[in-house]
């Protein structure tokens, strides 16, 4: 009680007296008005202008005198209700007299009162100001938008649905984008301009529907280009700003991109400027880089101006007392990050990066060497690594050397075979970094190894150096390769057979199940990167061997296979993490090469180089078999079963490799296997191939051998129309090779003896097969290549529709004014070819072999739509579905359009049930019930359309998410278009739902 007495007399000795007066004043103006009890709480209200006036003012005094000792002091805190419930009112009133004044004091409340207490009152206020944002009266409109960026900053995660519901009633993006286009043609201040852009930028950010309004607004952006020309840098900032929250929408990198020479030529001039424009120069140019064809599209038109803007940006910094000057870490920071971003791809811009000598700038961001000319490339490889060691412990830019590793690796991994770093000059620096990559490499396998270690931070920043020293083991490059090999090899010498052995002990645990002192998955990551290090040093590899590395990398990968360990690596590098990552949409992000499956990756990488150079290869699995407790055919299926399985494209690729040591060379698919076994039959064959000197021919499917190697056919042929073609071969094609090679063309696989690969090699490469050449030389695969998909999309192309044997028609009743350059036929129709069809669908392989007269006619009709036919054949040509409209667009649509979106895909899960396509409806449903979260109003049409196509399961989970509304629809009549038997199913899901006491599922 003492306490407490003594905590109220400090805070009545903080309130002063003036504060009591101003709090008296300010009672005494509300309580000239009135209190309306609208329900929920009490409103006040009031007509009189110069009370609302008097009341304006007399808030504007008592926050005035508010301070950050006093602004939690109950006095305070109690009259935020009544205020926030005054300025409500007087902003919605809209008396022009007073709006001036009235959002004047609301921006003062919103800077002077902590988020603690005004999140409370957030809805309150958002919906008056947000209103207020079209005001004519441009103060008034700069207050608004000033204030709501900074509540929009302080928003909460359960405030944000209803925030937007207020924004999109009131079309707070629409006037704001009506307010920037006023200020590009008018006379409005900066400050207009500023506020209105950053608090686009800020719901852009918040709001991915948001996003569809502004890039899809040709006048706007034209308007922004224009702004962006004032030679006012700070104008500059803000619409950099807004360009990268644009960005953060792939259609929006793609409108910004196109014809986008003057903006990425001001995007470059800025990343010169001083350092807040140089920050958002890059920052905006990371945006663009998130994907390979926005950076792609970047580099084609400002390539060598961007690398040495970068190269620049990495190189100006200095040190004051052996510490960066003030300013310059975050700068670096994202310089850095940008550049480790653009090195990830492959491309062009590695060669500026070398020329440029990035090579140089790392090292002295690493090291803090700006000696340059020092001969350190003929100083004996044992002081290179005490230079290099010396250099780290002076921990010069720790927080940078998680991006150097990350450059460094990329640069590796996409280095040029030829790369002479003696004629470019920059051995040294090379042979310093990998020398200093090594040593974190090694003291982090040291500090792996140690019972405690619970040093997150550093182990979270050495995962980089070890994966970037992995690269440059296996760098194309063959210098970086060898001096990295050498190097490693000298480092681990005193310790790395213990060390090894500490590894495959670690690995044997986790695979035998044995969680007592076992590292947690991070540490395992990073042995397995490790280990596939040591895999590539042939001193060790051959260790590794003899210690059984084969057994325990075989048990660890059927161990994770039977209970998956996934992880993301933003998850274990912290440094990947930025704002974009969880702020994107309608980005179509090709899968990263280890997604999350880099337990699995690391475990087959290091595996993959212990059987290729093992000297077990012409033997087979039968040589190891003691290492191994399953057989060849086993190993073989738990291969293919990860190529063909939804894994990450790195571990398919090694898959492959591995399969390639025992004579199976190829990317086995699910959809080759299905197109493969036309190989072998006979039926709607229209080509032969004629080996010179032999009676004997060949009889295929030009369609899949002008898609798939169309090297063997004479350009006459590609384009043939008539029935049965001959293709003529050299009398020096070996048949047996030719056999194979077809083995590869229809299914994608082949298994060939060690006699027949020569044959096979020559042959592959005469067709320009990159891929299978790549595999019968037991290449090992490339960092961040694309898995090979069997994909026949060309086939439906011009040039496929010569080899075209039948036609598929949709309903005739749309697209009335249709017309095709092939045929005359005027309804929605698609050249097709038997041999996939056949292939891929057992229904349509009856139907043609069936003797009816639907076999024999040269159209077939499909009762669908146009849309739905071309999802269909799709799935028949390249084995997956169109991408559905997502993100902004989606969200942007009507109900009207969006159930015009999903129609197809009800007609499409109805035709493949009807067709036997069990892996095509159980994809169409997917896609359609991860619509119902976003779509819920359409759950009553998609039920009505479920029952129709008789998709009784698709009804069940239609009804299920309208269970939770169900008495709302039944009492607003929005079940009345349903028939008796749907609604019990609506009415039996809301009961089953009430006793599970859940909400709608997802």
């Amino acid at each position: 009680m003492k306490s407490s007495a003594k905590k109220v007399a400090e805070n009545n000795r903080v309130i002063t007296a003036h504060i009591s007066t101003l709090h008296q004043r300010l009672y005494h103006a509300l309580n000239l008005g009135l209190r309306c009890n609208s329900g929920s709480k009490w409103n006040w209200q009031c007509t009189d202008i110069e009370i609302q006036r008097l009341v304006v003012r007399s808030t504007d005094a008592f926050l005035d005198c508010i301070s950050s000792e006093t602004a939690n002091h109950p006095i305070v805190k109690d009259s935020v209700t009544d205020m926030v419930g005054a300025l409500d009112f007087i902003l919605q009133f809209k008396n022009e007299s007073i709006l001036r004044l009235a959002s004047h004091v609301a921006l003062k409340m919103v800077n002077v009162l902590p988020n603690s207490i005004l999140k409370a009152h957030v809805l309150d206020l958002v919906h008056p100001l947000s209103s207020l944002l079209s005001s004519h009266q441009s103060q008034v409109s700069v207050s608004c938008a000033a204030a709501l960026s900074s509540i929009l900053v302080n928003l909460s995660s359960k405030s944000e649905r209803e925030v937007w519901e207020i924004l999109e009633e009131t079309k707070a993006v629409i006037n704001i984008i009506g307010n920037i286009q006023d200020f590009s043609g008018g006379h409005k201040p900066d400050e207009y301009l500023q506020e209105m852009v950053s608090l686009l930028s800020q719901i852009l950010w918040q709001w991915p529907a948001s996003r569809f309004l502004v890039w899809n607004n040709a006048k706007l952006m034209e308007a922004l280009g224009s702004i962006s020309l004032k030679p006012d840098f700070s104008v500059k900032v803000i619409v950099m700003q807004l360009y990268s929250a644009i960005a953060l929408c792939s259609y929006g990198v793609k409108k910004l991109l196109k014809d986008g020479e003057s903006l990425l030529q001001m995007m470059v001039h800025c990343m010169s400027g001083t350092p807040p424009i140089q920050l958002e120069g890059f920052k905006l140019a990371q945006s663009f880089a998130m994907s390979e064809e926005g950076c792609s599209t970047m580099m084609k038109m400002s390539c060598e101006p961007l690398i040495k803007a970068i190269i620049g940006g990495m190189s100006q910094w200095s040190l004051l007392s052996g510490k960066l000057v003030k300013g310059q870490m975050p700068l670096l920071v994202e310089v850095s990050r940008l550049c480790m971003i653009i090195t990830r791809w492959a491309g062009e811009h590695h060669t500026y990066f070398w020329k440029l000598g990035v090579d140089r700038v790392l090292l002295n961001l690493l090291l803090n060497f700006h000696e340059t000319n020092q001969p350190w490339n003929s100083v004996p490889l044992i002081e290179q690594i005490s230079i290099a060691a010396e250099g780290l412990n002076m921990n010069v830019h720790l927080p940078l050397r998680p991006y150097i590793w990350e450059i460094l690796g990329c640069l590796a991994a996409h280095c040029p075979e030829d790369l002479n770093p003696k004629k470019h000059g920059s051995e040294a620096n090379i042979n310093l970094l990998i020398a200093c990559a090594c040593l974190t490499l090694v003291d982090t396998i040291h500090t792996s190894l140690q019972i405690c270690q619970n040093d997150n931070a550093s182990r979270f920043g050495n995962e980089s150096a070890c994966r970037a020293v992995l690269l440059m083991i296996y760098s194309p490059c063959k210098y970086i390769a060898s001096q990295a090999r050498l190097v490693l090899s000298k480092i681990l010498k005193p310790n790395g057979k213990e060390n090894l052995k500490c590894i495959l002990n670690t690995l044997d645990a986790a695979s035998s199940g044995n969680k007592f002192g076992m590292p947690d998955n991070v540490q395992i990551f990073v042995k397995l990167m490790a280990l596939a290090c040591y895999s590539g040093l042939p001193h060790y590899r051959k260790h590794l061997i003899e210690s059984q590395g084969i057994k325990t990398l075989l048990a660890f990968i059927k161990w994770w296979l039977c209970s998956p360990v996934r992880m993301k690596r933003f998850n274990v590098s912290r440094h990947l993490y930025n704002s974009f990552n969880n702020k994107t949409c309608c980005y179509d992000h090709a899968e990263d090469w280890e997604g999350e499956d880099m337990l699995l990756l690391f475990s087959l990488w290091g595996l993959a180089e212990l059987i290729r150079h093992s000297g077990y290869v012409e033997n087979q699995v039968g040589s190891f078999a003691s290492q191994i407790d399953f057989n060849e055919a086993e190993l073989i299926n738990l291969l293919e079963g990860i190529c063909t399985g939804s894994y990450s494209p790195g571990p398919r690729w090694y898959a492959t490799y591995i399969l390639s040591c025992f004579g199976l060379y190829g990317f086995p698919c699910e959809h080759g296997k299905r197109i493969g076994k036309a190989l072998d039959e006979k039926e709607h064959t229209d080509l032969k191939i004629v080996l010179a000197n032999q009676e004997e021919y060949l009889r295929v499917h030009g369609i899949i051998v002008m898609v798939r190697c169309p090297s063997l056919l004479p350009l006459k042929e590609k384009t043939s129309s008539s029935s049965m073609k001959e293709v003529c071969l050299s009398a020096h094609v070996d048949q047996q090779a030719l056999l194979k090679l077809l083995e590869f063309v229809y299914s994608g696989y082949l298994q060939a003896e060690e006699d027949l690969v020569k044959k096979l090699k020559v042959l592959a490469r005469h067709c320009k097969l990159q891929p299978l050449l790549q595999m019968l030389h037991r290449r090992s695969p490339k960092w961040n290549t694309p898995f090979p998909r069997f994909d026949l999309a060309v086939a439906l192309g011009p040039a496929g529709h010569h080899f075209s044997d039948v036609i598929l028609e949709a309903k005739a009743d749309e697209q009335a004014d249709w017309a095709c350059n092939i045929c005359s036929l005027l309804v929605p129709h698609m050249h097709v070819h038997k041999v996939v069809l056949c292939s891929s669908c057992d229904y349509l392989r009856a139907l043609f072999q069936s003797g009816m007269q639907e076999s024999r006619s040269q159209s077939i009709e499909v009762p669908v739509s146009w849309e739905t036919l071309r999802k269909i054949v799709n799935w028949f040509y390249l084995d997956k579905l169109p991408k559905p409209v997502s993100g902004c667009l989606w969200n942007n649509l009507d109900a009207e359009e969006k159930l015009k979106e999903l129609q197809p895909y009800v007609e499409l899960c109805w035709l493949s049930q009807f067709w036997l396509l069990e892996d095509l409806h159980e994809e169409c449903t997917r896609v359609i019930i991860s619509w119902f979260g976003s779509a819920r109003e359409l759950s009553v049409k998609i039920l009505q359309i479920a029952a129709n196509f008789s998709l009784w399961k698709l009804a069940e989970v239609a009804a299920a998410y309208m269970a939770p509304s169900y008495q709302r629809l039944r009492n607003s009549g929005g079940l009345e278009a349903l028939d008796e038997e749907l609604v019990e199913m609506v009415r039996g899901a809301s009961v089953q739902l009430s006793r599970e006491g859940g909400q709608h599922p997802g």
